[in-house]
């Protein structure tokens, strides 16, 4: 599948200033595993893509804003990176949006999918490299469904159902940290199915759906039917990036079921103790203090603010000024904040100061931002600089921050 154009990344002078993120799985700070004795190595990174059912809102992009920044730092530190990442493009909200307004699901995908790279687009977030279908993933599925299969990991059920064992890996629960009632309620009220008759455990995930009427249904060799959420990303990453890569991330409503069974498939199909070396998650976005979601109605689209003519790089601004783990707010007043500074920034960098105070001003951004994305430091740090050798700065805050002065 087609992603968007690569924006301009410009080169950050200085010197490497290693990144440490926060990893939810051992719950620390800690540096981001790069192989810096292979000039031909790559540092991996997979991120959870949408369900194409509705247009791209600042939850969605604070995701991807949270990995951009990760993408373009390890850029700057001279790493190549591969990223990639899946959209589903078959699964059950989109068949039930499709169905309420009376379109094929298909088309409603494709228009999602459409606005959503328009969206990236706009916001200056670099693609990735692989930008993978769950359509077009369909056979990798099939085959680590297989392997789950053949290493007694997984087991068929009726209606062509096959599901994956949560005691398949001796490690299940160690991404998430998640408690057994937490796990149960994160469970079914994030897509599983505890009551499912004849599972071994109600945590069990479905890892191929049987055919049923109405459905989409592809050949396989345990019955016709689809591919389940879970193990969609496990194949897609490890087929691309191998069985154990730098960064898992997402939206911290993720963590569990989602990163965990992709995990503990990859895991039980490839033998290993651990798919990422980071599982690393973004908080939630609110907006004027209530979490944004569909049920509400209170989605805020990247599309509409900049249809009103708010620039990226204030939408950016807006929603680094809290940090990224934190579940924050959204606000009209919080956006004006971000304008006001972005108009700031760009007339304190028209004033002199010498090229080593704006050298020692780009050192202390990368230190910041390589601080576990410590984004409302980083602001700060800018909104003290100034200089004619403003240039530099300009291209640091260009480079790492995405926002063209």
């Amino acid at each position: 599948m087609q992603s968007w154009p690569k924006p301009e990344i410009p080169v950050v002078a200085g010197k490497e200033v290693p990144l440490n993120l926060y990893d939810t799985a051992d719950q620390k700070i800690r540096p981001v595993e790069v192989n810096s004795t292979d000039a031909n190595a790559e540092v991996g990174m997979y991120v959870c893509g949408i369900t194409p059912y509705d247009s791209t809102h600042l939850g969605h992009a604070a995701t991807y804003l949270t990995f951009d920044l990760v993408h373009r730092i390890l850029l700057a530190n001279g790493h190549k990176v591969h990223y990639v990442q899946n959209i589903t493009d078959v699964d059950d909200p989109l068949f039930e949006r499709a169905e309420r307004d009376g379109v094929d699901w298909r088309d409603l995908g494709k228009s999602q999918i459409d606005l959503f790279r328009s969206d990236m687009d706009v916001l200056d977030i670099i693609p990735p490299r692989d930008y993978i279908g769950a359509i077009e993933s369909v056979d990798e599925v099939i085959d680590m469904v297989t392997a789950l299969l053949e290493k007694g990991a997984a087991y068929k059920l009726d209606q062509g159902d096959v599901y994956a064992s949560i005691e398949a890996t001796e490690n299940f629960g160690y991404e998430s940290n998640y408690s057994d009632t937490e796990m149960a309620e994160a469970f079914a009220e994030r897509g599983g199915d505890p009551d499912r008759e004849g599972k071994r455990d109600p945590l069990d995930a479905l890892v191929w759906r049987g055919h049923r009427e109405g459905e989409p249904a592809w050949s396989s060799p345990f019955g016709p039917g689809r591919p389940g959420w879970h193990v969609e990303c496990s194949a897609i990453a490890t087929n691309r990036l191998g069985s154990h890569f730098a960064i898992q991330g997402g939206g911290s409503d993720l963590a569990f079921p989602h990163h965990e069974f992709s995990a503990a498939h990859a895991e039980a199909a490839h033998g290993i103790d651990r798919m990422a070396g980071h599982y690393v998650h973004s908080g939630m976005i609110g907006l004027d203090g209530v979490k944004m979601s569909k049920s509400l109605g209170n989605l805020v689209f990247v599309h509409k603010l900049t249809e009103q003519g708010h620039e990226p790089g204030a939408i950016r601004l807006a929603l680094f000024s809290s940090h990224y783990r934190d579940d924050r707010d959204f606000s009209e007043d919080i956006l004006k904040k971000a304008e006001q500074r972005l108009t700031k920034w760009r007339e304190n960098l028209s004033q002199e100061s010498s090229q080593l105070e704006a050298e020692a001003i780009v050192v202390k951004l990368r230190e910041a931002l390589s601080n576990d994305l410590d984004t409302p430091a980083a602001l700060e740090i800018v909104d003290n600089a100034t200089g004619d050798h403003g240039d530099l700065i300009k291209t640091a805050v260009h480079g790492l921050l995405g926002v063209r002065l």
